[in-house]
């Protein structure tokens, strides 16, 4: 008899054992059920670091296929044991502790640390009618320790790293995106799988999650001993991060919006006129037409008359180019004609509001616009169909998927009564961009291996890193303080596990900053331009650099031209983007493969008490500390418009115009702190700090503070127009001496999915501190196109050579590499 089937019987022989002596508990494949207090609890083990918990009112019955978690439970080894009035369940990872009196389940360390406890009796049901169904309301209480950190909840737009002491609403809306998901500092996870209307509390009497509608309590609990050993048990459990395509991580420009094929392509030529590096223009709404025909997924604008021709002059320049659709239809499309009679669409206010195009809104004349219903597969299928005739075959590269909460605009109680494939759309609220999102990847998937998936969208849930999105902050405001909050939405976001995140370079509001609200007159104001330059040094450190916006345009040659500090320091950051290509796409394997994240809040990285609530600096890969600049060093934070004589708003005060300046060139400072632990080096002048302290760093508009962590191992690309103008056969290798360090570049064919079969390269380099020795290991692996010979010029950093952007002109150590491993000894 095998182990596995004499273990089972085991299982069962001892279930009958406690049975006969009167226990209220049983054994399953997966660990035990029982009831306490007339609730059903079920403890289900989905491998040695992951339990399911399960709760519901003995007698009801509670089915769900999780829309979110993919990950098929397999029969874990755990061992047994009751003493007195508790069960302790161990696996090789992880105890569970249920309380058969009260039913409080508890989770420690395998050697029996705490790490969360439920709050005694903490499980609720309510009786709530839903749509006309008898279910419940459900709430779960926890309690933490009092000074203990945690983060995620997903993206908030309140400014906070640690998401302790504050109560959120969860209901997917523009510029906050909901996972109902915490990770503490502690090395756990909770994710709470309920999709209907949801509130999390924290305060000094617990920590809970309540949901309008549940058929029962299920959440999930992961230990992974760290953030990133949390992260990794949240993407197994429900779904992995692809490869994005190499050209998503280079510059990306768009607006509010283009209106015609030759004003696109012509901002396109542009940037290649001026040798400004660009690889990624968007095209927002309206190609369509008027607003009943809202998102028709057909070029029916007569100003984009030939779409075919479009989409090729815009690849001919050596550019890609992705289009704005949306989860709602205009009545007079044939999505929308098709979909009606069956029952597809959601009977909600959404935008746009009117038929006509002109603002504001004129109501008399209602869009008659309608989500569609995701849940439905044969929803799904139609959007697709249209998708894929309209627009996909003309060669289109990816989708910006807009409005993916989607738009609840006017709500009415009776809305979320709406009927959806899945039950009430108050059941299933908060996974509507999940599965939308989800539907167009699946199907691009089916029909075409050449190109990997790409969706840009507005709007996230647990799970949705499966889908090649990434997820942007929405429509925020142009301001100093929306740019703060957007470095901890970010982080935080990251830290639910889902590590594709931007946000709208310069905010998406910008009018303020014009003479008139819409004259564009904004990218000529020195406010905005100081808060438009440090956002785009922000985002060249975000998974995907994204200018976009509204009533002030964006384009580099908007600022002014080469030789003004404005422009030069956007050209500046975006340059700087691309030489540090090979790094980000490295660092995009190490998540697709080892389950790392692009921005990693400090705390996942450092044993520092001083970076647990630190927001506003954070790690890009696990080599560069960015800091960046969110507060006004040159001019006012308060919005001023400007005056056509003046230059600035004459009903403003005399001191507040002293308070700005229109010279960029004079050096600011900006207070940094280094985590402990670590040595650091200066990015622009290699100059090198103990970590554990406060410096003060010089700034200059063209700079932001950039640390390089003792050890680090950094590829420097060629300079290019566009990231794949040419292979990396001669890359500069920086060695930041101080530690041992390791850093695997990684190649395929950048835009396939062919690596899913084997095909890619990875060359790991290893730093030795103690004997000054660079391994240059052996590669392995191989592709179509690979290079088989290549050179390596080393640098070891040092004060007085080359630092940050500039060319290193003499190299310490030239090597010439063939695949084969190489030592290299300073």
């Amino acid at each position: 008899m095998k182990l596995k089937h004499m273990y089972i019987l085991l299982l069962l022989v001892f279930s009958l054992y406690n049975t006969s002596k009167g226990q209220s508990y049983k054994h399953t494949d997966l660990g035990i059920k029982t009831v306490i207090n007339s609730t059903e609890i079920e403890i289900q083990f989905y491998g040695p670091s992951t339990v399911r918990i399960l709760k519901f009112p003995e007698g009801d019955e509670f089915e769900k296929k999780s829309l979110s978690v993919i990950m098929q439970p397999r029969e874990e080894i755990f061992d047994i044991q009751e003493m007195g009035k508790e069960i302790t369940l161990k696996s090789k990872k992880i105890s569970v502790v249920l309380n058969l009196k009260n039913g409080q389940v508890a989770f420690k360390t395998i050697s029996g640390e705490p790490l969360l406890n439920e709050k005694a009796f903490g499980g609720k049901f309510t009786d709530f009618i839903d749509a006309g169904d008898t279910t419940y309301s459900v709430s779960q209480s926890y309690v933490l320790d009092e000074n203990e950190a945690i983060y995620g909840l997903g993206i908030l737009q309140r400014g906070k790293m640690s998401q302790r002491n504050q109560e959120v609403r969860m209901v997917q809306n523009n510029t906050e995106d909901y996972v109902p998901f915490f990770l503490s500092e502690k090395g756990y996870g909770v994710y709470w799988d309920n999709y209907s209307p949801t509130t999390f509390k924290d305060n000094s009497e617990s920590t809970s999650f309540s949901s309008e509608v549940g058929d029962g309590i299920e959440y999930y609990f992961m230990y992974g001993g760290n953030s990133d050993g949390v992260i990794a048990c949240m993407r197994n459990l429900t779904g992995q991060v692809p490869m994005f395509p190499l050209w998503t991580f280079g510059y990306w420009q768009s607006k509010e919006r283009y209106k015609s094929q030759n004003e696109i392509v012509g901002v396109v030529k542009k940037y290649r006129e001026l040798g400004v590096p660009l690889d990624g223009i968007i095209q927002d709404w309206q190609y369509w037409g008027n607003n009943y025909l809202w998102n028709a997924m057909e070029f029916l604008n007569p100003d984009f008359a030939k779409p075919q021709k479009m989409v090729n002059d815009i690849h001919d320049l050596n550019a890609h180019i992705i289009i704005s659709i949306w989860s709602s239809f205009g009545p007079m499309t044939k999505p929308y004609r098709e979909m009606n009679p069956k029952g597809m669409l959601l009977n909600i206010g959404t935008w746009p509001q009117s038929g006509l195009t002109s603002w504001p809104p004129n109501k008399d004349y209602p869009s008659g616009v309608k989500p569609y219903d995701p849940y439905n597969p044969e929803a799904r299928d139609i959007y697709w169909k249209y998708l894929n005739q309209g627009i996909f075959k003309l060669g289109m590269d990816g989708w910006w998927m807009d409005s993916t909460e989607p738009d609840h605009l006017d709500f009415r109680a009776q809305d979320m009564d709406n009927k959806t494939y899945l039950g009430s759309f108050r059941k299933v609220r908060n996974a509507y961009p999940l599965m939308t999102v989800g539907g167009v990847y699946e199907h691009q998937r089916e029909v075409s291996s050449d190109k990997r998936v790409f969706i840009l969208t507005r709007s996230a849930f647990a799970g949705q890193q499966r889908y090649g999105a990434n997820t942007w902050s929405g429509d925020v405001s142009s301001s100093w303080e929306s740019l703060r909050n957007q470095i901890p939405a970010g982080l935080n976001f990251s830290l639910c596990g889902i590590p594709y995140w931007n946000s709208d370079i310069g905010g998406f509001f910008a009018g303020a900053y014009n003479k008139n609200w819409n004259d564009g007159s904004g990218s000529k104001n020195p406010l905005y331009q100081e808060l438009y330059v440090r956002w785009l040094q922000f985002g060249a450190f975000t998974p995907m650099m994204r200018s976009h916006g509204t009533d002030v345009p964006r384009e580099i040659y908007q600022f002014g031209k080469e030789g003004e500090p404005i422009y030069d320091a956007i050209e500046k950051a975006i340059k700087l983007r691309y030489s540090l290509l090979p790094y980000i796409y490295g660092t995009a394997w190490d998540v697709t493969k080892n389950q790392s994240s692009f921005m990693r809040a400090l705390v996942m990285d450092f044993n520092d008490e001083n970076v647990k609530d630190l927001r506003n600096e954070y790690m890009f890969g696990k080599s560069i500390l960015v800091a960046p600049i969110d507060s006004a060093q040159y001019t006012s934070e308060k919005v001023l418009k400007i005056d056509a004589d003046t230059g600035w708003d004459k009903a403003e005060k005399e001191d507040t115009k002293s308070n700005t300046e229109t010279n960029f060139c004079k050096p600011k400072f900006k207070n940094v702190y280094l985590p402990a632990g670590e040595e650091w080096y200066d990015f622009w002048t290699n100059e090198k700090y103990l970590g554990g302290q406060n410096i003060t760093a010089t700034t200059t508009i063209d700079k932001i503070p950039l640390y390089i962590k003792a050890g680090s191992i950094l590829p420097f690309g060629p300079k290019v127009q566009y990231a794949a103008e040419k292979k990396w056969d001669k890359l500069e290798i920086r060695i930041y001496e101080g530690a041992n360090g390791e850093f695997t570049l990684y190649e395929d064919e950048n835009d396939n999915y062919n690596y899913e079969k084997g095909m890619y390269s990875t060359i790991t380099f290893n730093w030795n501190d103690a004997e000054k020795v660079l391994t240059i290991n052996d590669r392995e692996g191989n592709f179509p196109g690979m290079l088989k010979e290549r050179t390596f010029g080393i640098v070891k950093v040092d004060k007085g050579k080359a630092a940050g952007d500039e060319v290193v002109m003499l190299f310490d150590k030239v090597v010439k590499y063939n695949g084969k491993k190489v030592l290299v000894k300073f």
